[in-house]
């Protein structure tokens, strides 16, 4: 499905409740953060009408023609085990992890969606994109290396590299990136989420990773722009069904702590926009 759609039908519908992660930059974080996401995709298997991972999920992703690396393979069998049991798994793909191609797709089923994504998230007409090169001024210089390394030119040279020197090469370009990365705190993403969110009443919710700030602040118009901060961080996520949607952190169980939450207003309720 193309990212530039416009908004036609509800044809995309991903079920409730559904749960929402966001830059666990597996392989950079500690081994803590990687358990407790492991644990947490095994916790929510008999809950989650949906998953989505709104990008980063590692730190760096590549997939060569035989191999592919090794960190979080244990997270990549999680998420197949969710697919088994008939759960939608909607992967974003974020800056770090944009590389995503057959074992993603075809070995563990996930569908691995390129661009911005649109369609009926529990309930919600939603738009969710990772965030990276949004921002219109700050972002131009990365937009442009952007256009460049998910070029087919580019994979198709990196491919021809050793994976060992290859992954090398790659961490400490990731490394690089996730410490210049937006630096503002967040203020950026969310002017261009209430700007998207005046701009296309139909929207109820807007949500974005990337800049590593929770964030869940409803609009003049009454939607809802939604940050669930960085696995990372603080083991954070969004909880989405018809009724609202919270931030938890994980603490060991399913329900998590409960940080912040908006409810569902009624007159933004499907057909009554």
């Amino acid at each position: 499905m193309s990212g530039r759609r416009r908004w036609l039908d509800f044809a995309v519908v991903l079920p409730s409740p559904c749960y929402l992660v966001s830059d666990a930059h597996l392989g950079a974080a500690s081994p803590e953060r990687e358990r407790d996401l492991l644990a947490f995709l095994r916790a929510i298997r008999a809950r989650a009408g949906s998953l989505v991972v709104n990008g980063d999920l590692f730190d760096f992703w590549f997939e060569w023609r035989h191999v592919m690396p090794r960190q979080g393979y244990r997270i990549l069998a999680a998420l197949a085990d969710l697919r088994d049991d008939g759960i939608p798994v909607l992967w974003i793909a974020g800056n770090h992890d944009c590389w995503g191609g057959e074992i993603i797709r075809e070995d563990v089923g996930v569908d691995f969606h390129v661009g911005p994504w649109e369609g009926e998230l529990a309930g919600w007409r939603a738009r969710i994109e990772h965030g990276d090169g949004l921002r219109d001024k700050e972002d131009r210089p990365y937009r442009a290396l952007r256009r460049v390394i998910r070029s087919r030119l580019a994979v198709r040279a990196f491919r021809l590299l050793h994976p060992d020197f290859g992954s090398r090469l790659a961490r400490g370009s990731s490394d690089t990136s996730r410490h210049l990365g937006p630096g503002d705190g967040g203020v950026g993403l969310r002017s261009v989420a209430m700007s998207t969110l005046a701009e296309r009443p139909a929207l109820d919710l807007v949500v974005y990773g990337h800049s590593h700030a929770i964030a869940l602040e409803r609009s003049p118009s009454g939607s809802v722009y939604a940050n669930p901060g960085a696995w990372m961080d603080g083991a954070t996520y969004l909880r989405i069904d018809e009724r609202g949607l919270a931030i938890h952190r994980w603490n060991g169980s399913a329900e998590g702590d409960r940080l912040d939450a908006v409810d569902r207003p009624a007159e933004k309720a499907l057909g009554h926009a």
